[in-house]
């Protein structure tokens, strides 16, 4: 590949990268267009990318094959390998040669041996504070990355990462809205109901929703339905 058309590829990249801060977009489709470029473009033999769960486990969520070969691998790579230990850290973690690797990577060394890789590059998916993923880079010859490669690579995991946490605040933001919407919207529910038991019992407002807060637990029903109900006729107090 030309440098020009490296280049034009990386900044394909990072255009499609920036769409997910303002589009909708899927993002197993995001982050494989991710290790694909980075097996193509920056000339990896293997590229596969870790998110953690809730519990903070990290899981293979995309890689450049579906061979259960690759897939074992990336999983062994994030209960004991490089990738691991990047997550844990949040910082780059290379081994240029697998045969040199820590005593604690034994089992995945040896399988990424078998396979035919030589060497490996783990890069974090972190913002600041927060560390959701890795993304690991794997080579069949041993020996550095081009410096270069891994700065591109780095910069496709940090825009990948403000895309996810971007559309995880917009997905908690939706979600925290339609609460609001619904407390509002409750709220003045309960208002009605209040006037209602109000005139039927003759009573002080309060009282009135002191009556309606005693039928609810007493039933054990929630505010917010007793006050339609009252609000509709369907019970009376």
């Amino acid at each position: 590949m030309t440098r020009l058309a490296h280049d034009g590829r990386l900044l394909q990249t990072f255009a499609r990268l920036a769409d997910t801060l303002v589009d909708d977009y899927d993002v197993v489709e995001l982050l494989q267009m991710l290790v694909d470029t980075c097996r193509d473009v920056l000339e990896m033999t293997a590229a596969g990318i870790h998110l953690a769960d809730p519990r903070g486990e990290l899981d293979v969520v995309a890689s450049t094959s579906e061979a259960s070969s690759l897939v074992e691998l990336m999983q062994l790579n994030a209960d004991e390998g490089p990738c691991g230990d990047s997550f844990r850290t949040g910082r780059r973690v290379s081994a240029p040669d697998l045969e040199n690797s820590p005593a604690s990577w034994a089992r995945f060394t040896a399988s990424a041996l078998r396979q035919g890789y030589r060497a490996i590059d783990s890069l974090p998916l972190r913002l600041r504070d927060t560390s959701i993923g890795t993304l690991s880079l794997l080579r069949s010859s041993p020996g550095d990355a081009p410096a270069d490669d891994i700065v591109a690579a780095q910069a496709f995991a940090d825009v990948a990462t403000i895309g996810i946490l971007h559309e995880r605040a917009i997905r908690e933001s939706s979600i925290l809205s339609e609460q609001l919407q619904i407390a509002l919207n409750s709220r003045i529910v309960i208002e009605q109901a209040k006037g209602v038991v109000s005139q039927t019992r003759g009573v002080p407002i309060d009282q009135a929703f002191t009556l309606m807060r005693e039928y609810a637990r007493a039933h054990q029903l929630r505010l917010s339905l007793v006050a339609a109900q009252l609000v509709e006729r369907r019970i009376h107090l």
